[in-house]
């Protein structure tokens, strides 16, 4: 199935110690019934020592079972970093639908829960540091057809900042802000690529992303900049809702806010 997945960016570009005897004390050799005493003597030293200590062993495994390793990761202490302080929000009078998420996820439907949540009147995306997990939020009418979606969106951890538009079930036109490692834009339909552009675009900061949706034309700007300008010859998806997304990718992380979604006819 033509499946609304990040994920499909991907298909452009996982002896021992030497311890040998002490050399003999040159200044004296000891021989005959003399040796033969001190013999005797280690011997039963050697003994009366050995048996505590394989007694004592023996309490100490029976007591003090060797620990387990645990193999959980720390908690990376920035998964709880908040980013700057936001755009202001000055959704114009004619948009379609308009959220800054003051009021929760009243108009969001997640399709998985323990992922998005608001915090400090943003919307925050956080996925298990598990490599390829994705989830999405969606808001619209399937009804949609020509229409422009600005959002503002940071990331803290990962890769990936995405939205769909023209969502039809699970599918949908995909546009995956790629941060570092790869700093670029991705334009796609289900695995089908339409469009891949260079733009900086770092973590811990907020960019303003546009997708503009007219007939068969998708065009994308980032930060003010047209970055992209492309057509689905197929056209094979001319209505639908929005959907933001989350997805760890191959780095197994993605901590991201996102705010200020807009919807307008497009100009």
């Amino acid at each position: 199935m033509d499946r609304l997945e990040l994920a499909s960016h991907e298909l452009l570009e996982a002896a021992p110690f030497s311890s040998g005897a002490a050399p003999a004390d040159p200044r004296r050799l000891v021989t005959g019934s003399a040796a033969r005493g001190l013999c005797v003597l280690a011997t039963g030293v050697a003994l009366l020592a050995s048996t505590p200590l394989a007694l004592g062993a023996a309490r100490s495994t029976a007591i003090r079972p060797a620990a387990k390793v645990s193999s959980a990761r720390p908690r990376d202490p920035t998964r709880d970093a908040l980013p700057p302080p936001g755009p202001r929000f000055r959704p114009p009078d004619q948009a379609v639908f308009a959220d800054d998420f003051s009021h929760g996820l009243q108009a969001w439907t997640p399709d998985r829960d323990g992922v998005w949540s608001i915090r400090a009147g943003m919307l925050r995306g956080d996925l298990p540091d598990v490599p390829q997990q994705r989830a999405f939020v969606y808001a619209g009418s399937q009804h949609w057809t020509d229409y422009a979606v600005d959002l503002d969106v940071c990331g803290i951890r990962g890769v990936d900042k995405g939205i769909a538009v023209r969502v039809q079930g699970e599918s949908g036109v995909g546009i995956d802000l790629r941060g570092p490692g790869y700093h670029d834009v991705l334009l796609y339909r289900g695995k089908i690529p339409l469009g891949q552009q260079r733009i900086d675009n770092g973590n811990g900061m907020w960019h303003h992303l546009r997708v503009e949706a007219r007939g068969p034309r998708y065009r994308v700007w980032v930060n003010g900049t047209l970055v992209l300008d492309r057509k689905d010859r197929r056209n094979a998806h001319p209505e639908g809702r929005i959907a933001l997304a989350a997805y760890t990718g191959g780095v197994g992380q993605c901590t991201l806010y996102f705010d200020n979604v807009v919807v307008t006819s497009p100009r």
